[in-house]
Protein backbone atom coordinates (compact mmCIF):
# COMPACT_ATOMS: atom_id res chain seq x y z
CA UNK A 1 0.00 0.00 0.00
CA UNK A 2 1.76 3.34 -1.34
CA UNK A 3 1.64 5.76 1.15
CA UNK A 4 1.67 8.97 -1.19
CA UNK A 5 -2.32 8.57 -1.69
CA UNK A 6 -2.48 9.23 2.32
CA UNK A 7 -2.78 5.66 3.65
CA UNK A 8 -1.03 4.10 6.23
CA UNK A 9 0.93 0.85 5.65
CA UNK A 10 -0.97 -2.21 8.07
CA UNK A 11 2.27 -3.03 9.82
CA UNK A 12 3.35 0.35 10.25
CA UNK A 13 4.50 1.70 14.13
CA UNK A 14 1.80 4.92 13.50
CA UNK A 15 -1.02 2.43 13.01
CA UNK A 16 0.19 0.52 15.81
CA UNK A 17 0.09 2.96 18.42
CA UNK A 18 -3.04 4.65 16.76
CA UNK A 19 -4.97 0.67 17.28
CA UNK A 20 -3.24 0.65 20.94
CA UNK A 21 -4.89 4.21 22.10
CA UNK A 22 -8.33 3.16 20.74
CA UNK A 23 -8.11 0.10 23.13
CA UNK A 24 -7.00 1.91 25.71
CA UNK A 25 -9.76 4.09 25.21
CA UNK A 26 -12.23 1.61 24.88
CA UNK A 27 -10.92 -0.37 28.29
CA UNK A 28 -10.71 3.51 30.22
CA UNK A 29 -14.59 3.59 29.22
CA UNK A 30 -15.20 0.24 30.44
CA UNK A 31 -13.60 0.98 33.93
CA UNK A 32 -15.59 4.60 34.01
CA UNK A 33 -18.77 2.70 33.40
CA UNK A 34 -17.98 0.30 36.08
CA UNK A 35 -17.73 2.61 38.51
CA UNK A 36 -19.87 4.94 37.83
CA UNK A 37 -22.29 1.61 38.43
CA UNK A 38 -20.85 1.17 41.57
CA UNK A 39 -20.67 4.96 43.17
CA UNK A 40 -24.07 4.63 44.49
CA UNK A 41 -23.50 1.23 46.23
CA UNK A 42 -19.96 3.32 47.77
CA UNK A 43 -22.14 6.16 48.45
CA UNK A 44 -24.48 3.76 50.33
CA UNK A 45 -21.83 2.11 52.30
CA UNK A 46 -19.71 5.38 53.04
CA UNK A 47 -23.34 6.82 54.43
CA UNK A 48 -24.90 4.13 56.26
CA UNK A 49 -21.59 1.40 57.75
CA UNK A 50 -17.93 3.38 56.86
CA UNK A 51 -18.91 6.76 58.14
CA UNK A 52 -21.36 5.40 61.49
CA UNK A 53 -18.59 3.07 62.54
CA UNK A 54 -15.75 5.45 62.25
CA UNK A 55 -18.21 8.09 64.45
CA UNK A 56 -19.09 4.54 66.95
CA UNK A 57 -14.95 4.48 66.66
CA UNK A 58 -14.36 8.54 67.94
CA UNK A 59 -17.22 8.18 70.92
CA UNK A 60 -15.80 4.70 72.32
CA UNK A 61 -12.67 7.07 73.37
CA UNK A 62 -14.68 9.99 74.38
CA UNK A 63 -16.38 11.03 77.56
CA UNK A 64 -19.87 11.69 75.71
CA UNK A 65 -21.30 14.15 74.18
CA UNK A 66 -23.13 15.72 76.98
CA UNK A 67 -19.60 15.92 78.75
CA UNK A 68 -18.12 17.90 76.17
CA UNK A 69 -16.44 14.58 74.08
CA UNK A 70 -13.14 15.29 75.80
CA UNK A 71 -10.28 12.25 75.18
CA UNK A 72 -10.64 9.50 77.58
CA UNK A 73 -8.43 6.70 76.05
CA UNK A 74 -8.87 3.30 76.84
CA UNK A 75 -11.49 4.15 79.87
CA UNK A 76 -14.77 3.13 78.74
CA UNK A 77 -13.11 -0.07 77.48
CA UNK A 78 -11.87 -0.44 80.86
CA UNK A 79 -15.48 0.23 82.77
CA UNK A 80 -17.38 -1.76 80.37
CA UNK A 81 -15.52 -4.82 80.40
CA UNK A 82 -15.55 -4.52 84.20
CA UNK A 83 -19.12 -3.97 84.68
CA UNK A 84 -21.54 -6.67 85.98
CA UNK A 85 -24.20 -6.17 83.28
CA UNK A 86 -21.82 -6.17 80.46
CA UNK A 87 -20.03 -9.61 81.96
CA UNK A 88 -24.00 -11.10 82.03
CA UNK A 89 -24.84 -10.11 78.49
CA UNK A 90 -21.12 -11.63 77.26
CA UNK A 91 -21.47 -15.01 79.14
CA UNK A 92 -25.50 -15.35 78.46
CA UNK A 93 -24.68 -14.31 74.38
CA UNK A 94 -21.80 -16.73 74.36
CA UNK A 95 -24.23 -19.55 76.03
CA UNK A 96 -26.95 -19.08 73.69
CA UNK A 97 -24.59 -19.19 70.66
CA UNK A 98 -23.28 -22.57 71.89
CA UNK A 99 -26.22 -23.91 72.66
CA UNK A 100 -28.48 -22.73 69.97
CA UNK A 101 -26.28 -22.66 66.75
CA UNK A 102 -24.91 -26.59 67.06
CA UNK A 103 -28.90 -27.33 67.64
CA UNK A 104 -30.04 -25.64 64.55
CA UNK A 105 -27.36 -26.74 62.33
CA UNK A 106 -28.25 -30.58 63.61
CA UNK A 107 -32.18 -29.98 63.27
CA UNK A 108 -31.86 -28.10 59.81
CA UNK A 109 -29.77 -30.84 58.52
CA UNK A 110 -31.82 -34.12 59.66
CA UNK A 111 -34.78 -32.22 57.96
CA UNK A 112 -33.32 -31.78 54.73
CA UNK A 113 -32.03 -35.09 54.49
CA UNK A 114 -35.68 -36.36 54.90
CA UNK A 115 -36.72 -34.02 52.46
CA UNK A 116 -34.23 -34.85 49.81
CA UNK A 117 -35.70 -38.52 49.64
CA UNK A 118 -38.77 -37.17 47.76
CA UNK A 119 -41.53 -38.57 49.96
CA UNK A 120 -44.83 -38.11 49.39
CA UNK A 121 -45.78 -34.54 50.39
CA UNK A 122 -42.23 -33.05 49.53
CA UNK A 123 -43.87 -29.84 48.32
CA UNK A 124 -46.12 -28.90 51.54
CA UNK A 125 -43.47 -29.58 54.14
CA UNK A 126 -40.61 -27.43 52.12
CA UNK A 127 -43.13 -25.01 52.26
CA UNK A 128 -43.83 -25.26 55.53
CA UNK A 129 -40.36 -25.06 56.65
CA UNK A 130 -39.73 -21.68 54.79
CA UNK A 131 -43.58 -20.18 56.59
CA UNK A 132 -42.17 -19.13 59.69
CA UNK A 133 -39.21 -17.19 57.96
CA UNK A 134 -42.12 -15.06 55.76
CA UNK A 135 -44.18 -14.38 59.10
CA UNK A 136 -44.12 -10.74 60.96
CA UNK A 137 -41.86 -10.68 64.26
CA UNK A 138 -44.76 -9.15 66.21
CA UNK A 139 -47.28 -12.28 65.36
CA UNK A 140 -44.58 -14.61 66.10
CA UNK A 141 -43.86 -13.39 69.29
CA UNK A 142 -48.10 -13.13 70.37
CA UNK A 143 -48.00 -16.91 69.26
CA UNK A 144 -45.04 -17.69 71.52
CA UNK A 145 -46.56 -15.88 74.15
CA UNK A 146 -49.99 -18.20 73.74
CA UNK A 147 -48.04 -20.59 74.64
CA UNK A 148 -46.05 -20.08 77.32
CA UNK A 149 -47.44 -17.52 79.33
CA UNK A 150 -48.40 -18.37 82.86
CA UNK A 151 -52.26 -18.98 81.79
CA UNK A 152 -50.89 -20.50 78.50
CA UNK A 153 -51.26 -23.79 76.28
CA UNK A 154 -48.14 -25.30 77.62
CA UNK A 155 -48.84 -24.52 81.49
CA UNK A 156 -52.65 -25.98 80.50
CA UNK A 157 -51.60 -29.12 79.02
CA UNK A 158 -48.55 -29.60 82.14
CA UNK A 159 -52.02 -29.00 84.51
CA UNK A 160 -54.22 -31.08 82.42
CA UNK A 161 -51.25 -34.05 82.67
CA UNK A 162 -50.80 -33.30 86.20
CA UNK A 163 -46.87 -31.81 86.16
CA UNK A 164 -45.97 -29.00 87.75
CA UNK A 165 -46.44 -25.57 85.97
CA UNK A 166 -43.52 -23.13 84.68
CA UNK A 167 -43.47 -19.20 84.40
CA UNK A 168 -41.71 -19.63 81.27
CA UNK A 169 -40.56 -16.27 80.72
CA UNK A 170 -40.15 -15.16 84.00
CA UNK A 171 -37.59 -17.65 84.77
CA UNK A 172 -34.19 -19.89 83.56
CA UNK A 173 -36.84 -21.39 81.17
CA UNK A 174 -36.94 -18.49 79.53
CA UNK A 175 -34.04 -19.06 77.86
CA UNK A 176 -35.20 -22.51 76.37
CA UNK A 177 -38.13 -20.57 74.78
CA UNK A 178 -35.50 -18.33 73.24
CA UNK A 179 -34.05 -21.47 72.02
CA UNK A 180 -36.75 -23.25 70.79
CA UNK A 181 -38.00 -19.60 69.63
CA UNK A 182 -34.99 -18.86 67.25
CA UNK A 183 -34.42 -22.24 65.66
CA UNK A 184 -38.40 -22.55 65.05
CA UNK A 185 -38.22 -18.77 63.39
CA UNK A 186 -34.50 -19.25 61.81
CA UNK A 187 -34.52 -23.03 60.65
CA UNK A 188 -36.48 -22.45 57.39
CA UNK A 189 -33.83 -21.29 55.53
CA UNK A 190 -30.79 -23.45 56.28
CA UNK A 191 -33.00 -26.16 55.27
CA UNK A 192 -33.59 -24.86 51.92
CA UNK A 193 -29.69 -24.11 52.50
CA UNK A 194 -28.94 -27.99 52.97
CA UNK A 195 -31.28 -28.77 50.39
CA UNK A 196 -29.78 -26.87 47.59
CA UNK A 197 -26.08 -28.45 48.45
CA UNK A 198 -27.46 -31.72 48.88
CA UNK A 199 -29.04 -31.39 45.24
CA UNK A 200 -25.77 -30.84 43.89
CA UNK A 201 -24.50 -34.53 44.95
CA UNK A 202 -24.20 -36.51 41.62
CA UNK A 203 -26.23 -39.69 42.22
CA UNK A 204 -23.68 -41.50 40.08
CA UNK A 205 -21.51 -41.59 43.15
CA UNK A 206 -24.39 -42.96 45.53
CA UNK A 207 -25.00 -45.64 42.82
CA UNK A 208 -21.31 -46.65 42.76
CA UNK A 209 -20.82 -47.06 46.66
CA UNK A 210 -24.59 -49.13 46.62
CA UNK A 211 -22.40 -51.27 44.29
CA UNK A 212 -19.54 -51.72 46.44
CA UNK A 213 -22.47 -52.71 49.24
CA UNK A 214 -21.57 -49.64 51.56
CA UNK A 215 -24.18 -49.10 53.92
CA UNK A 216 -26.77 -45.93 54.87
CA UNK A 217 -24.42 -44.67 57.83
CA UNK A 218 -21.31 -44.91 55.26
CA UNK A 219 -22.65 -43.26 52.28
CA UNK A 220 -23.63 -40.05 54.70
CA UNK A 221 -20.43 -39.51 56.54
CA UNK A 222 -18.25 -40.48 53.83
CA UNK A 223 -20.28 -39.30 51.02
CA UNK A 224 -22.95 -36.34 51.98
CA UNK A 225 -21.19 -34.76 54.86
CA UNK A 226 -17.82 -34.49 53.21
CA UNK A 227 -19.33 -33.04 50.05
CA UNK A 228 -21.61 -30.17 51.79
CA UNK A 229 -18.69 -29.35 54.02
CA UNK A 230 -18.39 -25.66 51.98
CA UNK A 231 -22.18 -24.99 52.32
CA UNK A 232 -21.95 -26.28 55.70
CA UNK A 233 -19.50 -24.00 56.58
CA UNK A 234 -21.74 -20.78 54.99
CA UNK A 235 -24.52 -22.11 56.84
CA UNK A 236 -23.04 -22.34 60.05
CA UNK A 237 -21.97 -18.70 59.54
CA UNK A 238 -25.08 -17.38 58.68
CA UNK A 239 -26.23 -19.08 61.74
CA UNK A 240 -24.13 -17.44 64.45
CA UNK A 241 -24.81 -14.15 62.47
CA UNK A 242 -28.77 -14.98 63.02
CA UNK A 243 -28.39 -15.70 66.68
CA UNK A 244 -26.81 -12.36 67.13
CA UNK A 245 -29.99 -11.13 66.00
CA UNK A 246 -32.43 -12.91 68.18
CA UNK A 247 -32.14 -10.27 70.53
CA UNK A 248 -35.28 -8.54 68.78
CA UNK A 249 -37.17 -11.62 69.57
CA UNK A 250 -35.69 -11.15 73.04
CA UNK A 251 -37.36 -7.68 73.62
CA UNK A 252 -40.35 -8.09 72.30
CA UNK A 253 -41.17 -11.46 74.55
CA UNK A 254 -39.47 -9.86 78.25
CA UNK A 255 -38.80 -6.03 77.01
CA UNK A 256 -35.85 -4.11 78.06
CA UNK A 257 -35.04 -5.90 81.21
CA UNK A 258 -35.86 -9.97 81.15
CA UNK A 259 -34.72 -12.37 83.36
CA UNK A 260 -31.10 -12.67 83.99
CA UNK A 261 -30.65 -15.69 81.50
CA UNK A 262 -31.52 -14.15 78.14
CA UNK A 263 -29.74 -10.85 78.86
CA UNK A 264 -27.85 -10.16 75.95
CA UNK A 265 -25.37 -8.12 74.65
CA UNK A 266 -27.94 -6.46 72.44
CA UNK A 267 -29.58 -5.69 75.76
CA UNK A 268 -26.96 -3.77 77.23
CA UNK A 269 -26.10 -1.65 73.97
CA UNK A 270 -29.96 -0.78 73.42
CA UNK A 271 -30.43 0.54 77.41
CA UNK A 272 -27.35 2.66 77.44
CA UNK A 273 -28.76 3.82 73.89
CA UNK A 274 -31.56 4.86 75.60
CA UNK A 275 -30.12 6.00 78.44
CA UNK A 276 -28.20 7.97 75.98
CA UNK A 277 -24.82 7.07 77.53
CA UNK A 278 -23.36 6.71 73.77
CA UNK A 279 -19.88 5.64 74.83
CA UNK A 280 -20.63 2.35 76.34
CA UNK A 281 -22.96 2.03 74.15
CA UNK A 282 -20.19 2.23 71.10
CA UNK A 283 -17.68 0.27 73.29
CA UNK A 284 -20.12 -2.58 73.35
CA UNK A 285 -20.74 -2.60 69.89
CA UNK A 286 -17.22 -2.39 68.97
CA UNK A 287 -16.23 -5.46 71.38
CA UNK A 288 -19.47 -7.27 69.72
CA UNK A 289 -17.96 -6.88 66.14
CA UNK A 290 -14.25 -7.78 67.32
CA UNK A 291 -15.76 -11.13 68.48
CA UNK A 292 -17.36 -12.16 65.34
CA UNK A 293 -14.61 -11.02 62.76
CA UNK A 294 -12.35 -12.62 64.63
CA UNK A 295 -14.50 -15.85 65.02
CA UNK A 296 -15.21 -15.55 60.99
CA UNK A 297 -11.87 -14.97 60.38
CA UNK A 298 -10.88 -18.17 62.36
CA UNK A 299 -13.71 -20.06 60.45
CA UNK A 300 -12.36 -19.13 56.90
CA UNK A 301 -8.42 -20.01 58.16
CA UNK A 302 -9.85 -23.39 59.20
CA UNK A 303 -11.70 -23.47 55.94
CA UNK A 304 -9.24 -23.43 54.18
CA UNK A 305 -6.79 -25.46 55.56
CA UNK A 306 -6.26 -28.40 53.13
CA UNK A 307 -8.24 -31.06 55.09
CA UNK A 308 -11.55 -29.34 54.14
CA UNK A 309 -10.17 -29.63 50.86
CA UNK A 310 -10.50 -33.32 50.97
Amino acid sequence: MKTGWGYTPVNSPTRHREAARRGLSLAARKELTGFVFFLPALVGMLIFFLIPFGITVYYSFTNGIASGGEFVGLYNYESVLNSDSFQLAALNTLKFNCVAVPLIMVFSLVIALILNKKLKGFDFFRAAVIFPLVLPVASVILFFQILFSESGAVNTVMAWLGLPVANWLQSPNAFTVLVILYIWKNCGYNIILFLAALNTIPKEIYESAELDGCRAHTKLFRITLQLILPPTFFIFVVSIINSFKSFREAYLLCGAYPHRSIYMLQHFMNNNFSNLNYQRLSVGAILVFLVIFAFVLILIRVKNREVWQT
